[in-house]
């Protein structure tokens, strides 16, 4: 049986599966850090959806990539699981740059998602949610 890994090394030979990749790589990121946060805070998603005022439903589409939820909406997520909002912008990195030259595609927003403690230093420009 194959590996998961070998066949996405595969699969990166082909351009459509490449592009496809590249392009889903922002929503994946965005739901795995509400996942984690939500988790850390030890709240199923019923919960989360109590303390941010929303519904369920809402925290599934977030957390299954669905979503592309406002600024609003990810500081009520980071209040309800103690968390800070911080935003990024980092720049692409030489592999990620050739790929997206290779492909002609734009590069999409970078969000860094990460928890950080009061004072401790946060790398590159950043906006804050208090």
């Amino acid at each position: 049986m194959a590996r998961i890994s070998d066949l996405h090394k595969k699969w990166m030979k082909e351009s459509s599966y490449r592009k496809a990749y590249v392009a889903l790589e922002e929503e994946f990121v965005l739901a795995s850090a509400a996942m984690d946060a939500r988790s850390r805070a030890g709240l199923t998603q019923e919960a989360l959806a109590r303390k941010m005022g929303t519904t369920q439903p809402v925290v599934a589409r977030l957390e299954g990539g669905r979503a592309r939820p406002s600024m609003r909406t990810l500081d009520r997520l980071a209040k309800a699981t103690g968390s800070r909002l911080i935003v990024t912008f980092a720049p692409i990195p030489r592999a990620a740059a050739h790929l997206l030259a290779e492909q002609r595609l734009q590069p999409v927003r970078a969000w860094c998602w990460g928890r950080y403690e009061k004072d401790q230093p946060v790398p590159g420009a950043q906006l804050k949610a208090a």
